[in-house]
């Protein structure tokens, strides 16, 4: 079921993503040559609750048998992890890496969600394209999301836009509804047909979030139960911000405004 927020819950939402964005802000400073991606969870879990949030994917359940809980503030995911990689001590960031952060803030019952990719010094022109082609597969997304427009269109926008760049979008995993529910309906698969799917109203809350692969896009889950990467050990990006639908064009919660 789509839930359409009210003016209060939005008010709620709106302070969930600021969490999220301002931690972002703060992270980015500490992306850098050896540090590892457990140090860097850390940093966000610390600015995250400074802020006022509680790390919501920490203890988020698999869903699988035998699988723990997820055991992280974020997924981080490096070079050709796709999503869901997991904070680790011996993982250390390194010059010319690719880094993909996605983490869910709570606040009073609500929540925000982003995820953003990160390149660590000198990187390839290759890698610089790509990250910049999944950034703006997003903002190609949301012009369709609008009032009257239906979710299809806008995964269609993201989807023919990759395409035409030459990459490719993960198919198995996609964007969701989200508010008092880190996952609610609908899914927004980031390929698709345009005219299809829900109609979009003002009040709904959704996150949007591009998977990019260089290569070909079939994915291998890992022995973990979590961490997701490309088949082919091609580079992949990631983008995501929380928006609102309203009367005309959307509002991303997840960007701090200047």
């Amino acid at each position: 079921m789509v839930t359409i927020k009210s003016k209060k819950e939005i008010e709620c939402m709106k302070e969930a993503c600021k969490i999220v964005a301002l931690m972002y802000q703060e992270i980015e400073k500490y992306i850098k040559p050896g540090i590892s991606t457990w140090e860097l969870d850390q940093i966000a879990e610390k600015a995250m609750k400074k802020f006022g949030g509680i790390p919501a994917q920490k203890g988020y359940p698999s869903g699988f048998k035998g699988v723990p809980n997820y055991p992280a503030t974020t997924c981080i995911s490096v070079n050709d992890e796709v999503i869901h990689g997991i904070p680790s001590k011996t993982k250390i960031i390194k010059e010319g890496d690719v880094v993909s952060i996605d983490t869910v803030a709570l606040k009073d019952g609500f929540h925000g969600d982003a995820a953003r990719t990160f390149l660590v010094g000198n990187v390839s022109k290759e890698a610089k394209r790509l990250v910049e082609v999944t950034k703006q597969a997003f903002f190609e997304g949301i012009q369709y999301a609008k009032p009257g427009n239906r979710i299809g269109d806008v995964c269609h926008a993201i989807g023919e836009y990759v395409h035409s760049q030459g990459y490719s979008v993960v198919r198995e995993f996609q964007g969701h509804g989200i508010g008092r529910q880190m996952h609610e309906d609908p899914g927004i698969p980031n390929y698709g047909k345009a005219g299809r799917g829900i109609r979009l109203e003002p009040g709904m809350t959704l996150a949007i979030e591009p998977m990019v692969i260089q290569g070909k896009p079939n994915i291998l889950e890992l022995d973990d139960g979590w961490t997701i990467i490309t088949e082919d050990g091609s580079l992949s990006a990631h983008y995501e911000n929380t928006i609102l639908i309203t009367e005309k064009e959307p509002e991303i919660l997840t960007i701090l405004k200047k």
